[in-house]
């Protein structure tokens, strides 16, 4: 088992600019045809000029941006896991549980709800350490979008995903998602927390009840609220992602959505918990997690990939072959090679 990846993805970025250099490189095909029309018709300068080949400089245009790529690929570091290695390690498994129904969309915590709220588990992950966590989303339903797990680099990936289109059906199921968080956990010997974050607008079922229960098997849950108990309208997006109004009732009437703090209050006093109110300053996970951190931290078997080899070096060989193959062609026809007509 090996695991592939980049150590610095974002050279990739670099990529954009090929678009680029073949739009100049196209302009400049057009020009120089332009410019050779003025002495004359196309087909006779391409008679008087035989030895200039415009499909070699296609060519060397190619075999330059193919070059280019794998040293861009280079600079990125792709790299493989060749040493899977198990270890004790003490830390708390969490499960978080993130609101991804469209009054998430909501834009009194910006830039919204949802964004902010990823934000800040994002640099949650970097906190944790030792310890693992899970993903799991809802809205009308709960599903689990990460299984717990120690590997905080997929954690960041899973999370760069989730929007509320990940769901099929809308609703706020809080009740749903600390069941399914609490089945999550794979070992009850553990120390173990939920974190739910949502605007607390519960349409599905008794969140506060499932709490309690989820507390008897020695389980913590802890609640953030995303959003302002004045309330905002819930913005709407065409297939573009660009925004059309604010959601409607069937009367016409503008949905509001407000947050619930009274019931995201029950279910921290019930999940024996606390709760956090996220503000446009900050997110709440950092004093969650602080409390988090003062349960007891117990051992469990991991296993992780302690060493990575990198294979950039193949991809700059790659690079100097190509730019040594571009070097070898000419743009003029050689005089030997012109009776092959390899070009024409």
């Amino acid at each position: 088992m090996e695991l592939f990846r980049f150590e610095h993805s974002g050279y990739f970025y670099a990529l954009l600019l090929i678009p680029v250099f073949t739009a100049i490189f196209i302009w400049m095909l057009l020009w120089r045809k332009k410019a050779l029309t003025r002495f004359g018709e196309w087909s006779l300068m391409q008679r008087l000029l035989p030895a200039i080949s415009t499909n070699r400089i296609i060519l060397k245009f190619v075999i330059v941006m193919l070059a280019y790529l794998f040293l861009v690929i280079a600079m990125a570091n792709p790299q493989i896991g060749s040493k899977l290695v198990e270890g004790e390690r003490k830390g708390i498994d969490i499960m978080v549980a993130l609101d991804v129904s469209n009054s998430m969309l909501a834009q009194d915590i910006k830039p919204n709800r949802l964004v902010r709220s990823k934000q800040a588990i994002s640099k949650l992950i970097d906190k944790l350490g030792n310890d693992r966590i899970g993903i799991i989303v809802f809205a009308g339903n709960a599903y689990v979008q990460l299984p717990i797990t120690s590997d905080h680099s997929a954690a960041k990936m899973f999370l760069s995903t989730l929007s509320t289109k990940i769901v099929p059906t809308q609703g706020t199921a809080i009740g749903e998602a600390i069941e399914l968080a609490a089945k999550s956990f794979d070992d009850e010997t553990h120390s173990r927390a939920i974190i739910i974050i949502t605007d607390g607008e519960n349409h599905e079922d008794d969140a506060v009840e499932m709490a309690g229960s989820v507390t008897e098997k020695g389980i913590k849950v802890y609640t953030i609220g995303m959003g302002l108990p004045d309330g905002t309208p819930i913005p709407e997006y065409d297939k573009y992602n660009r925004q059309t109004g604010y959601k409607k009732d069937r009367q016409g009437n503008t949905v509001v959505t407000r947050l619930n703090e009274k019931m995201l209050r029950d279910i921290a006093f019930t999940g024996k918990g606390i709760y956090v109110r996220a503000n446009n300053t900050q997110a709440g996970l950092s004093k969650v997690f602080e409390e988090i951190n003062k349960l007891e931290k117990t051992e469990f078997e991991s296993k992780i990939f302690s060493d990575y080899e990198s294979r950039f070096q193949y991809f700059i060989a790659l690079s100097l072959l190509f730019l040594l193959l571009d070097i070898l062609i000419f743009e003029r026809k050689n005089k030997w090679l012109s009776k092959i007509q390899l070009f024409k």
